[in-house]
């Protein structure tokens, strides 16, 4: 008979708590929480009033630079640039004819051939509306 080595015990565990060690740490790097607030406000510190103030501003510059306006859209009422399109109103007959969307002015029979408009801006990328492609009026679509 073989008599049990006294080590085989102790590496079996020193390997599982290796193994334990290295699987937690691997966990920890998928983490998807933002890094801890450093002392000296590094990556992941909250911003200042003062600081989201600023770049609320510099964004709203850069907006108006472009032509638009910072509005609040959607449900979320997440504040976007909106920028009015240059071929606004325009009829047309689909996407292809627009910068935005080609949408029905009013509710249209969907797969029925009809005209509509081009969008104005983003803003209406919300509520219902009723998209025209090829020509033909698609299914009316509401988004929050």
């Amino acid at each position: 008979m073989l008599a049990a080595c006294p080590f085989r015990s102790g590496i079996a565990m020193r390997l599982r708590l290796c193994t334990s060690l290295v699987l937690t740490a691997l966990l920890a790097a998928c983490s998807s929480a933002p890094p801890a607030v450093g002392p000296a406000g590094q990556a992941g510190a909250a911003a200042t009033p003062e600081a989201t103030e600023a770049y609320r501003e510099a964004r709203d510059v850069d907006c108006q630079a472009a032509g638009g306006t910072l509005q609040r859209l959607g449900r979320l009422q997440r504040e976007q640039c909106v920028i009015p399109h240059a071929d606004a109103g325009k009829a047309c007959s689909g996407k292809s004819d627009c910068t935005g969307q080609c949408l029905a002015g009013g509710e249209v029979a969907a797969g029925s051939t009809t005209t509509g408009t081009c969008q104005r801006d983003a803003s209406q990328n919300f509520g219902c509306r009723q998209r025209i492609e090829n020509g033909k009026a698609q299914g009316t679509i509401c988004v929050d």
